[in-house]
């Protein structure tokens, strides 16, 4: 069996996508469950800790202060649940080629830098209250990737420049992007995780 280094959740479900769940500062591998059960009740569930303690708080890599990230540890990170998605994958023996993300704000970071980064190809994504976490050298072609972004205009931590540009950045790999502004701050509401969800089921139900 591989060397699963995450403390982890993973939840069999019946249909063959698998959602990678991924919490904001302070969460644990619990906290996205019960999104990820309202997004796509179904499908298989992959949620881990992230590695990375602030004043207690798990993260999934490291910032100087909020907003500025540590671009070495974000980059190792990066390829380090890259590389645990994969081995999870051969451990409880789901399609690595349907993993879709789902991440909340450091979780969806993460996820975006994964994907800019290239080090692995979701099939989908679904990112809430993302920023642009970095700008990579070269960016991959992403063309057929269906990515969600879910984004506040209230939200105090994510200037609405930043989510624009993040968005130009996503389309410049040949993804398809849809943008949702909600009417709310950092936190997510209960109507926009049932956008997410009709919008998981049109483009990414299988």
């Amino acid at each position: 069996m591989a060397n699963l280094t995450y403390i982890h959740k993973f939840l069999r479900g019946k249909r063959n996508t698998t959602l990678l769940l991924l919490h904001g500062t302070g969460g644990d591998e619990e906290d996205m469950l019960p999104l990820g059960n309202a997004i796509s009740p179904e499908s298989s569930l992959l949620s881990p800790r992230g590695k990375v303690s602030e004043n207690g708080m798990p993260r999934f890599f490291k910032r100087i202060r909020e907003g500025v990230f540590d671009q070495e540890d974000l980059k190792f990170r990066s390829l380090e649940l890259s590389n645990f998605v994969k081995e999870a994958a051969a451990t409880y023996n789901f399609n690595i080629d349907s993993v879709i993300v789902v991440g909340y704000s450091n979780g969806a970071n993460i996820a975006t830098s994964i994907l800019l980064l290239g080090y692995f190809r979701f099939a989908g994504a679904i990112l809430f209250r993302p920023m642009t976490p970095l700008i990579p050298s070269k960016l991959p072609n992403l063309k057929g990737v269906q990515v969600y972004i879910a984004a506040g205009k209230l939200d105090q931590s994510v200037p609405r420049i930043d989510t624009e540009r993040l968005v130009a950045m996503i389309q410049s790999t040949n993804a398809k992007v849809t943008l949702k502004w909600e009417a709310d701050g950092h936190a997510i509401s209960g109507e926009e995780i049932q956008d997410a969800k009709n919008w998981f089921d049109s483009k990414l139900l299988r």
